[in-house]
């Protein structure tokens, strides 16, 4: 019998194999990242097996590699309504976001009076922001961290407030990753104009998503990203306006107008310019889409008992919804939800790995139970009626499940 049991496990294998496969799978964490799009792979192949040179070479493949890489940063201008010329390529959000910030701030002697340099943002930025904005605190900036509504928006009286003679930049999100809340951001950028202020956003979720344009919005600097828009990762972008000046965060060989040394990553760029002349076309088509499938979900996820909406109601991103259950722990509830071929998420998934409720949740005034309970779905452009309606149908059945092991749960 033994000489049987390798060929028994191997069907036994391929059984489950089959069964996983035949699995409904539902992806709702677009937020996270995207799939990339077949368009977009289709321009990015040739260069890495034809149009290999190096664009800062002077020879005929680095050439091409410039051109084309001008044509991608003429896109990614375009969906924001900047200037060509304004654009500088970073490996994503992160860096773009850190280069912005550091480098305004390398601008400013913080130790030149007792008071020092002022920084204003919210409390509920990406890590993104929010660390870089702790360092600067530690070499001596000031920072102010402006509070939030329990819809995530921020005062803007608060704002006019907190600003002093030493404050320099303001950096608010313009759409909350976690919640989706979008924030005032042409209002903000008026006063901070009117108070000779640099305004910086981090854009990464609302490009491509909210109709931006920089000049209308009195914005400085932008930060985005390519895999949020269904790009490459490993590529995003600063837009810095034109007549402000920054060092850079690292020193080489003077790439990108000497901010962001190091060998322009070529096929990524070419994808992420594909994604926002993609982007662009289909913004007012993805979100009719979006807010009609978000709202179906929104509406069936609201008919389960003390189940809540978190982020604004109407002044949120086209393909977010994020809920929170009583009684109910998120890590659960994702974690059954995944067994069911239902990806989701419990918070950014720059920081989900870590035990502590989120910061933007506590910030709106939940409770940290009430945090732990929260759970994120992001649609995108290839969800469909169907899985909405599968997610529905299993959502309620999990929550009771999860509520019937719970001590908090009323019997």
């Amino acid at each position: 019998m033994k000489k049987f049991k390798p060929l028994l496990s191997i069907r036994v294998k391929k059984v489950i194999i089959h069964v996983v496969q035949l699995m409904k799978k539902v992806y709702l964490d677009y937020s996270a990242t995207t799939p990339v799009d077949p368009k977009i792979i289709e321009v990015m192949v040739p260069y890495f097996k034809d149009y290999y040179g190096n664009p800062s070479s002077i020879h005929e493949y680095g050439i091409k590699a410039q051109e084309d890489i001008l044509e991608s940063r003429k896109c990614v201008a375009s969906i924001i309504h900047a200037k060509t010329d304004e654009i500088i390529f970073t490996s994503g959000g992160t860096e773009a976001d850190n280069l912005a910030i550091k480098g305004i701030a390398s601008n400013h002697d913080h130790k030149k009076n007792s008071k020092g340099a002022h920084i204003i943002t919210s409390q509920i930025e990406h890590p993104a922001v929010l660390e870089t904005c702790k360092y600067l605190e530690k070499i001596g900036f000031n920072v102010t961290y402006l509070p939030v509504d329990k819809f995530g928006l921020i005062n803007l009286d608060d704002l006019e407030s907190a600003i002093s003679e030493n404050t320099f930049l303001v950096s608010i999100i313009y759409a909350n990753n976690e919640i989706g809340t979008i924030e005032p951001i042409e209002a903000i950028g008026k006063i901070t104009k009117k108070n000779n202020i640099i305004l910086h956003t981090d854009a990464v979720q609302a490009v491509g998503k909210v109709p931006i344009d920089v000049m209308k919005e009195h914005i400085d600097m932008l930060s985005c990203s390519s895999h949020k828009i269904y790009g490459p990762k490993g590529v995003g972008a600063l837009y810095i306006k034109k007549g402000i000046k920054i060092p850079p965060l690292f020193h080489g060989g003077g790439h990108e107008k000497g901010l962001r040394s190091s060998t322009l990553n070529t096929p990524g760029i070419i994808g992420f310019g594909k994604a926002c002349e993609l982007g662009k076309k289909r913004l007012q088509k993805d979100n009719a889409h979006l807010i009609k499938l978000r709202d179906m979900l929104i509406d069936n996820v609201l008919e389960i008992e003390e189940s809540y909406l978190n982020g604004h109601p109407t002044k949120r991103l086209t393909n977010n919804a994020h809920f929170r259950f009583t009684a109910v722990e998120g890590e659960s509830l994702q974690l059954m939800l995944d067994e069911k071929g239902i990806a989701a998420a419990t918070g950014s998934a720059c920081s989900s790995k870590k035990l502590k409720p989120s910061h933007v949740l506590i910030a709106l005034g939940l409770k940290p139970e009430e945090a732990h309970g929260s759970l994120r779905f992001s649609l995108g452009r290839t969800t469909t009626k169907d899985e909405i309606q599968y997610v529905s149908e299993e959502l309620p059945k999990i929550v009771d499940s999860l509520r019937e092991m719970s001590p908090l749960w009323k019997k």
